[in-house]
């Protein structure tokens, strides 16, 4: 089956760079007209440049995933620019800023990295779900290897990639009559710009995880982009409340 978007629009969170940039210039290249979110917004307006550098129509906007005026105004722009909203991914998130022992973690450490990743895709999932009520949609999350297995020294990351691996699984559920898609893809390891700048620190992860993998490398944004893509498809219509590993076979251990 050909994938063809044109006609509708795709919003992307955490669209400035890695694995949501990656789903964002698919989406565009496949037709649709895609809403770009970051915090950042010379990210987000880059991705966008990049979008319109291969013809087709984007827009930025700067947000915070964990306010939710921003994420209710971000949607209700969506709709605005492009008529609708008919796919989303959300793909927003952090990781924690050190490794350290469950009972070591900081109140306020665990609360960011919580209300990022895990309100932050819950608010996003929120008000994109209030508008394709309307007209049924699909939307992916982006939760992580880590929201299958577990790895000392990252409670909050790894709680907060469960959860999202929980909350779609629920949402899939609630909303499965009204013709809406619910999935979450688990990356293993990616070559996203956060991954490349710890290599660069520590030269010998990147051996370290491509014996980790059992297809002997770690993936690419691209390898991301793509599958949520092809969720938010309607090669996908019959696919729902799927936590898809895409990781080189690396859970499968």
């Amino acid at each position: 089956m050909d994938i063809d978007f044109n006609g509708r629009t795709a919003l992307v969170t955490g669209g400035g760079s890695g694995l949501g940039r990656s789903a964002a210039l698919e989406f565009a290249r496949l037709g649709a007209s895609v809403v770009v979110a970051d915090y950042r917004a010379d990210a987000a307006s880059q991705t966008v440049q990049a979008i319109e550098a291969q013809g087709g129509q984007g827009l930025s906007l700067t947000v915070d995933v964990t306010e939710p005026r921003e994420v209710e105004a971000m949607v209700a722009t969506a709709v605005e620019a492009f008529g609708g909203l008919h796919c989303a991914v959300n793909s927003a998130g952090t990781t924690t800023s050190v490794r350290t022992a469950t009972h070591e973690f900081e109140p306020e450490e665990w609360s960011r990295v919580i209300n990022v990743n895990l309100t932050g895709v819950w608010l996003s999932m929120k008000y994109e779900i209030a508008h394709m009520l309307a007209g049924g949609g699909a939307i992916v999350n982006l939760s992580s290897i880590y929201g299958l297995v577990g790895a000392s020294g990252t409670a909050a990351y790894t709680a907060s990639k469960h959860a999202v691996a929980g909350l779609t699984k629920a949402a899939a559920l609630d909303y499965a009559k009204q013709g809406i898609r619910v999935n979450a893809i688990s990356p293993g390891y990616i070559r996203t710009p956060m991954v490349e700048a710890v290599i660069q620190e520590q030269p010998r992860l990147e051996d370290w995880m491509n014996a980790r993998t059992p297809m002997g490398r770690i993936g690419v944004p691209d390898e991301i982009g793509q599958t949520a893509v092809w969720l938010c498809s309607d090669a996908a219509s019959f696919v729902n409340g799927l936590i898809m590993p895409v990781d080189g076979g690396l859970t499968a251990k």
